[in-house]
């Protein structure tokens, strides 16, 4: 049996620990609002913050930039920076959207990052970190599916802030929204996949979009990166790993 409890419920008659808990005269106590499953013992967090790691995959908005050194913006409490070479193509610059994946996390004080490449464009949202893992879904099959019925081109980063452009974005808002408020939730996957069948009748088809050199830009060959973090394009067997290119973020939306 699942049950949501709060800091300070009792969710055992027993003093033995188990992860995000607290037993005091012979009895376990939450330490946290999470979802408590009895007959498997484990106390998940329904809240809380990203832990930085070596590897994972973010998705952050440049800050700042001084003699080659950005510092990005993960809404994330600890400082961010991203470390530019003499033989980058690309000179980031405030506002630029970069997908990065975490290099190092220095004395737990600063995060480095590495590998990363402009996103152009687009629309940014910020969801709860612990719900990522739910959004992207078991071998991205959550996020191909919003993807695929919006015909969007999706980011999700670790960190908790998600990057879409093309397609209906509205609707693939809708869907991350919908996720983010039912993640403890069973038939999930079934639910979203009705909201997107009912929302998808005034669809639009995916606009060519002209970069500032001219250069028709469609979703498709705008987004290539798949993998575990949670990008997803149609053209699942092109990866490109730390592309740049000449950003024009004029049309980038920010969605708290």
């Amino acid at each position: 049996m699942k049950t949501i409890v709060m800091p300070g419920d009792v969710i055992e008659q027993t003093a033995e620990r188990i992860e995000n808990t607290y037993s005091e005269n012979g009895k376990l106590y939450s330490k946290i609002i999470g979802l408590y499953d009895s007959e498997k013992g484990s106390l998940v967090s329904l809240e809380g913050i990203w832990s930085p790691r070596v590897g994972d995959n973010v998705v952050g908005i440049i800050k700042s930039a001084r003699n080659a050194v950005y510092e990005v913006d993960l809404s994330f409490f600890l400082r961010s920076i991203l470390v530019g070479s003499k033989y980058d193509r690309h000179i980031h610059k405030p506002g630029d959207v970069i997908e990065a994946t975490i290099k190092d996390v220095e004395d737990r004080k600063t995060v480095v990052l590495t590998a990363e490449r402009v996103l152009h464009g687009g629309t940014v949202l910020n969801v709860k970190p612990t719900k990522v893992p739910r959004i992207i879904g078991k071998a991205n099959t959550m996020v191909k599916q919003i993807s695929d019925m919006t015909r969007c081109n999706i980011i999700v980063g670790k960190n908790g802030i998600v990057w879409i452009k093309g397609g209906n974005v509205a609707l693939a808002t809708a869907a991350i929204r919908q996720i983010e408020d039912e993640a403890h939730t069973s038939g999930l996957t079934e639910r979203i996949k009705k909201m997107l069948e009912d929302g998808g009748g005034s669809m639009p088809e995916p606009v060519q979009e002209a970069d500032k050199y001219g250069n028709a830009e469609t979703p498709d060959n705008d987004m290539r990166r798949n993998g575990p973090h949670g990008s997803y394009n149609k053209d699942r067997n092109a990866e490109v790993k730390g592309y740049t290119a000449a950003s024009d973020n004029t049309d980038i939306e920010i969605e708290k």
